[in-house]
């Protein structure tokens, strides 16, 4: 210790979570944006110079900085410049309505109103609301409200009409727009969306940067460092590469951020294969990462691909958004340029296209590390786990899901598929690194509804949906910062607080260790989020004492 520099930060006094498996620390010193030094309070002493910034923990638990490893930072961020249309904020169609009548009052005729969050399950009406409804609250705006899985959207006769939708208009491959007795009703699912997609306003590099630091920030709030942004380019094409360089170079970006890139006909990977951009390049700000194919929807939404019908609709099994062939074309092209793959598949059906088309990539261009990934993987089988361990695959779930939409999904599957869902047990028993995450602005970026499913399988009503696939505390920490670092392929220098990592710690109000999930969920926050040795969230003030 002594041979040591010193130190410029010190935490003392607490618990510090320096990795799963490992005795946990009283005190941690932090020197040039790497850890220095973990161990007790004495310790730390030799560490400490005048310069040295001491933060007495009290008892409070430091853990590695978190790890969002699936969420959509760009996306998260110019939501919340959006109407927040969460059951939160509005549980009945008046309420809803209410909130985009507000807006167009704000709004010159003609200026779109974008909203986000609605779920039809948790709406008085349990149903989706109808055109006709939103031309009431805004006759003069068009409207295009996202529904919370983000899978299926409403516009209404005015937004219909500039993207020239009519019930002649031909329905996209992989999609869906809604029909009744002759009239649209202004639903549309999945590809569905793309004719009013197109000709929503566009964004400025002002507004991608804006959102981009609005959204770390909010992150940062819950102790999260490290975040993928799951599908960049799908709104603004190539200029959100671009965005996300300018936060960076004018310091806007307070979190590190691996980019997903978006595969879709026209997109964004040709170009970016043709500069370079292939996984890993970059820099620990900003960093390449896989390419994302969405193969279908969600469970809650019924797009979800599944071999086995929902309740009630025995024709109804989803939505495949690529056919096998498109899709084994696809992923054998994107595994053969040396991208790691990051496939949105929820459904077993998706999963097992999904799966099949990897694993004949991966037999004709063979690489044991490529830690190809299944985005949800909600609803897989045995024998696909079996095979995803074979191939190295790893799942990236968002036990969340369970919390939010959970009685959802016993109502759309009255059958075993919500207790095996996202089986984190399951999966860490058999040797996978699953690491939790949102999906933001699926679900909030906030973390404890997650911890708190994780340690109980609970939905927000409480019921208990997959008891056996429970896991303790330690090992929804470890979900939460080693497997994020892991399936992001950075876990040599993020994800653990050993020595010699990257000074990305979270400081949280309470010892998550032995507090009751229920303290977890609603009592608890985050207290301090360092990043590379800096502060970047301080809810107490202490950093600036």
């Amino acid at each position: 210790m002594a041979m040591l520099p010193k130190a410029d930060v010190v935490l003392r006094g607490g618990r510090v979570f320096v990795a799963y498996g490992a005795p946990v620390a009283e005190a941690i010193a932090l020197w040039s944006g790497k850890v220095l030094a973990v161990g007790s309070s004495s310790d730390m002493e030799p560490l400490i110079g005048p310069a040295t910034r001491v933060i007495e923990l009290r008892g409070r638990l430091a853990t590695p900085g978190l790890f969002e490893a699936h969420a959509h930072l760009l996306p998260m961020g110019l939501s919340m410049a959006e109407v927040d249309a969460r059951p939160q904020n509005a549980n009945t169609l008046d309420g809803l309505l209410d909130l985009i009548r507000e807006a167009a009052a704000k709004k010159k005729p003609g200026e779109w109103i974008l909203a986000r969050g609605y779920d039809d399950s948790k709406l008085d009406i349990r149903r989706h609301p109808h055109r006709t409804e939103l031309d009431m609250a805004a006759p003069d705006n068009p409207v295009y409200l996202v529904r919370t899985c983000g899978h299926l959207a409403v516009a209404n006769s005015l937004a219909l009409k500039i993207a020239g939708v009519t019930t002649a208009s031909p329905v996209p491959a992989g999609g869906a727009i809604e029909q009744t007795n002759g009239s649209l009703t202004g639903l549309m699912a999945e590809n569905g969306r793309q004719p009013v997609q197109a000709v929503l306003p566009a964004y400025t590099d002002e507004d991608h940067v804006a959102a981009i630091e609005r959204g770390a920030k909010y992150m940062n709030s819950f102790g999260i460092t490290s975040t993928m942004d799951a599908a960049v380019g799908m709104r603004s094409g190539y200029r959100e590469i671009i965005s996300y360089r300018n936060a960076v170079r004018t310091g806007r970006q307070p979190i590190r951020v691996t980019q997903c890139l978006l595969d879709i006909p026209g997109g964004i990977l040709g170009r970016c294969y043709e500069e370079g951009l292939v996984t890993g390049s970059g820099d620990d700000m900003l960093r390449v990462g896989p390419v994302k194919i969405f193969t279908d929807g969600s469970a809650g939404g019924k797009t979800a691909a599944m071999t086995r019908p929902y309740a009630g609709e025995e024709e109804t099994h989803g939505i495949y958004c690529l056919t096998d062939k498109e899709m084994e074309e696809a992923t054998m092209e994107v595994h053969a340029k040396g991208y790691h793959l990051a496939v949105h598949a929820i459904g077993d059906g998706a999963i097992e296209q999904t799966l099949v088309a990897m694993e004949k990539a991966l037999a004709k261009y063979p690489d044991p590390d490529r830690r190809h990934r299944i985005e949800h993987c909600g609803f897989n089988t045995m024998d696909q786990m079996r095979r995803m361990r074979a191939a190295g695959i790893e799942p990236v779930p968002q036990p969340v899901f369970i919390y939010d939409f959970g009685e959802l999904y016993e109502k759309v599957m009255p059958d075993d598929r919500p207790g095996s869902s996202y089986p984190m047990k399951t999966w860490i028993d058999m040797g996978f690194r699953p690491a939790a995450s949102t999906d933001a602005p699926v679900c909030d970026a906030n973390v404890w509804p997650n911890f708190y499913t994780m340690i109980t399988r609970k939905t927000h009503k409480g019921t208990v949906i997959g008891g056996d696939q429970i896991i303790s505390i330690e090992r929804a920490i470890q979900a939460y910062t080693e497997f994020g670092a892991y399936v992001n392929k950075c876990e040599d220098h993020r994800g653990t607080l050993r020595p010699g990592m990257a000074a990305d710690v979270a400081v949280f109000s309470r010892d998550l260790l032995t507090a009751s999930p229920e303290a977890i969920l609603s009592d608890t926050r985050c207290d301090l989020t360092i990043l590379g040795g800096a502060c970047v969230y301080d809810a107490t003030g202490e950093w600036r004492a």
